[in-house]
């Protein structure tokens, strides 16, 4: 037994090794900057739709008025004609 062999597998073994560490390395980074891109992406998206917050909150208004509108049209049509018709309540809070 001779050490000429096994000094030539190690040298084989460690040049395997070096290329797949290599490798792994190259998907690493681009791993990584795929991760970075999508995270810009999210923010980005995630911006856009805080930009919609505030019409949101006036389309949400606008609904609730509506649905209160209706609810006392249906509350007021069911009256007999000598009642008479409530107003809707004044909301001091916006």
């Amino acid at each position: 037994m001779s050490s000429k062999p096994n000094n030539k597998s190690s040298s084989y073994f460690e040049k395997q090794r070096d290329a797949l560490v290599a490798e792994i390395s190259v998907s690493m980074d681009t791993l990584l900057n795929n991760v970075n891109t999508l995270n810009r992406s999210l923010e980005g998206a995630i911006a856009v739709g805080k930009e919609f917050d505030n019409v949101a909150a006036i389309w949400n208004n606008f609904y609730d008025g509506m649905d209160q509108t209706d609810r006392l049209f249906q509350k007021n049509s069911r009256l007999s004609p000598e009642q008479d018709f409530e107003t809707p309540p004044v909301d001091s809070s916006r």
